[in-house]
């Protein structure tokens, strides 16, 4: 049993409640940078973002910048953007943007002095070396390495170049997801922007289905979203539950399901479309909706819903197999554990499908605690020759550039952040069953700041 300041994995199932300093407080906000994000891995960036050699990039957390560079068709190196001379940023990184990069990068030279440096991070040109009198040599004068990972199709990073492997830090989360084989998908679409909400406030909107009834109504005439959620170690998953015998024939844990109502012929396909379209065309793909579109042609009126489920899937397996997608094999035992979707530790959110996945990140922006970096980004297995080509799109935070459900959920983030600050909320109160997801992220933040572990609820 794992015991963390008084709080054992068994009790994050009974009512708890943890301080809202981690969203509100400056001092919290400035501890993360030495407490929090050199110790633990982040997903970067797409493999893909990076397929050439000499192609590079920065990534950003708080006041760090790391810059990601492909030196061989199977490596990728990376490095802290600073000049060991006098700590001048190699690459310039303007506040608002999303990230620098560029293709054909041979080497890296500073603005200040003309220090240069090859993709490998070694010094090749000093001006007047001499004058150091013999005490430069080829460690002082390197760029500091950043230990870099790759697994899913995502590039991690750790600035302790002596961290635990990649995949011990994923554990669990790692072992399940890898059946979805998303190192094969490629983006759809990827969209940011700077939100007024801590970055914590930000990605727990997006951690619990439980929020479901109360702010996407809509969907609501689609699905019962009664949800479980479960901590993995560092991480967590969440899928849907039977809160009534009832559904127990149209509900299973992941978004692949049969929707509500006495034809699940009918509900397969009006929930799928539904998810679709007002996740900005993510949650799901055309094969599958298109696919569900036939059931009520091709099966019977009473065909039971675990029929139709096995009848539609196997339909679009078919379908996508003639346009060369081909399905990943997925024991169902896995499909059971792997539920809606996952927490990875410590800010990334992946919403997992057989051939698709919708994901979120967040980041502090600078030093203010009511402010982050949002992202979210759809990947998708598509024929060869047919991958469409994106960027980082700075996108306001509206209905016309996220899709209704997105804004729905930007449309209760600010409000969050701000009624936290109230005298009158003594704390939150997450839902043991449906919310201990959230619980276990804020026990795990506590392990690495000392400070914001749950506590039971009296």
């Amino acid at each position: 049993m794992s015991k963390i300041d008084n709080i054992d994995v068994e009790a994050l199932a009974k009512p708890l409640t943890y301080p809202t300093e981690a969203f509100l407080s400056k001092d919290y906000a400035l501890a993360e940078k030495e407490r929090l994000w050199p110790h633990v891995w982040q997903m970067a960036a797409r493999v893909e973002e990076l397929p050439d050699v000499g192609d590079w990039m920065t990534y950003d957390i708080c006041d760090e910048s790391i810059i990601i560079v492909r030196t061989a068709l199977d490596t990728l190196r990376a490095f802290f953007n600073v000049c060991p001379h006098r700590g001048r940023q190699l690459v310039d990184v303007p506040k608002d943007v999303h990230s620098v990069r560029g293709k054909n990068r041979r080497s890296f030279v500073c603005g200040f002095h003309g220090w240069t440096f090859d993709t490998e991070g070694n010094n090749t040109y000093i001006l007047d070396p001499q004058d150091w009198q013999g005490a430069l040599n080829a460690e002082c004068t390197r760029l500091s390495d950043v230990k870099i990972d790759i697994w899913g199709g995502w590039i991690w990073i750790h600035m302790d170049l002596n961290a635990e492997p990649l995949i011990d830090f994923l554990g669990d989360a790692g072992r399940i997801l890898s059946y979805f084989e998303m190192d094969k998908m490629r983006y759809k679409w990827r969209k940011w922007v700077v939100y007024p909400a801590n970055w914590k406030t930000a990605l727990e909107a997006f951690m619990e289905p439980y929020h479901v009834a109360g702010t996407h109504t809509q969907l609501l005439d689609y699905g019962d979203y009664y949800a479980y959620s479960a901590a993995y170690g560092l991480h967590g998953v969440s899928g849907f539950d039977q809160r009534d015998p009832a559904f127990q024939m149209s509900q299973s844990s992941s978004v692949t399901r049969a929707g509500k109502g006495d034809d699940p012929r009918r509900s397969t396909y009006e929930l799928i479309r539904e998810n679709y379209e007002t996740l900005n065309y993510a949650a799901s793909t055309e094969t599958l909706v298109n696919a569900a579109s036939r059931l009520v042609d091709e099966l019977p009126e009473g065909t039971a819903a675990g029929d139709v489920i096995a009848h539609w899937l196997k339909s679009a397996k078919a379908d996508d197999a003639a346009r060369g997608v081909i399905w990943p094999e997925i024991p169902p035992e896995v499909m059971a554990e792997a539920g809606l979707a996952w927490h990875v530790f410590p800010n990334m959110s992946v919403l997992q499908g057989i051939t698709f996945a919708l994901c979120y990140r967040t980041r502090p922006y600078g030093d203010d605690p009511d402010m982050c970096i949002f992202e979210s980004y759809a990947i998708e297995r598509f024929p060869e020759g047919e991958v469409p080509v994106t960027e980082w799109e700075e996108t306001e935070a509206t209905a016309e550039g996220w899709g209704a459900v997105l804004a729905q959920d930007f449309s209760n983030m600010e409000w969050v952040q701000k009624g936290m600050k109230s005298r009158g909320f003594r704390g939150p109160l997450p839902n043991p069953h449906q919310e201990r997801k959230i619980t276990n992220f804020h026990r795990n933040l506590a392990t690495y700041m000392g400070t914001g572990a749950p506590r039971l609820l009296k």
